[in-house]
């Protein structure tokens, strides 16, 4: 299963995005999507489109989408919400989540820190935050991933450089 990961668009489409994601089965955004119609509706032409709210969303937004995202892949399991922290330091409230629900991925964003690493003690999981598409905030190149998750395994992780910030 091929998927594509982006997060902290704030309502910025960058026309290569198909490009990267064209072949994959799923795409997750890990929240702050800005002008989410406009958004969502390209990645879901791509491919069908999980997401989660960030801090910069709209009321009306968070109320159709959820702030967690627990599912199943491929016998991995995954957790996805837009502010988490980092390890090994997950804010309180995620890392009760982590505890309870034992992910073998956690995923967030908001930092526009891209980042990917093993959180081997005490959780066991694996670490993926994408960095930021768009372009606002401090980050200098906009970043996605993309990867597969094959029977049981998270395979050929990549990162994908968009370009530098606007």
């Amino acid at each position: 299963m091929k998927i594509g990961l982006i997060s902290d668009t704030h309502s910025y489409w960058d026309d290569t995005i198909p490009n990267y994601f064209k072949d994959c089965d799923e795409i997750w955004h890990a929240g702050d999507v800005g002008e989410a119609g406009q958004i969502l509706e390209k990645l879901n032409q791509i491919a069908p489109t999980l997401v989660v709210y960030g801090n910069i969303d709209t009321p009306e937004f968070q109320r159709t989408y959820p702030e967690d995202l627990f599912i199943e892949r491929e016998r991995v399991k995954i957790f996805m919400t837009h502010i988490g922290g980092k390890p090994p330091s997950y804010n309180p409230r995620v890392r009760k989540l982590i505890e309870s629900e034992k992910p073998d991925v956690f995923i967030c964003g908001h930092s526009h820190i891209l980042r990917a690493m093993p959180d081997k003690k005490p959780h066991n999981l694996l670490y993926l935050n994408p960095g930021a598409a768009g372009n606002q905030g401090f980050h200098k190149i906009r970043t996605m991933m993309r990867f597969e998750i094959n029977n049981g395994k998270v395979e050929k992780l990549e990162v994908i450089e968009l370009g530098k910030r606007g």
